[in-house]
């Protein structure tokens, strides 16, 4: 079984692995950057399992910044029967793809 870790960072949650290429909410760094996230929820090492209550002490998980991006476009579209109500309007969430290096 493979080392593996919980974080939380912009308000939700990702199991992530050494090496995976994640996309979380916009963090205002540079590509090539080096960040490190202390706030890990749970870590696990085959059948090694630490659980923090809400954090696990001394556990960081490292990553680097590989780009700062925007998501493909989402249609919003609201509409009322029998008014004549209609919007449309689109929306592209910003996101930085991060590479997860360690877990400690």
């Amino acid at each position: 079984m493979a080392t593996f870790a919980v974080i939380e960072t912009g308000s939700k949650q990702y199991r992530v692995v050494p090496g995976q290429k994640v996309k979380i909410e916009k963090l205002e760094t540079k590509v090539g950057d080096e960040l490190s996230f202390d706030k890990v929820l749970l870590v696990a090492d085959g059948e090694d399992v630490k659980v923090g209550a809400p954090y696990v002490d001394g556990a960081k998980v490292a990553g680097k910044v590989l780009r700062q991006g925007r998501a493909k476009k989402v249609i919003v579209f609201k509409y009322h029967s029998k008014t004549r109500y209609r919007k449309k309007k689109g929306h592209r969430q910003h996101f930085t793809e991060v590479e997860i290096t360690s877990i400690k």
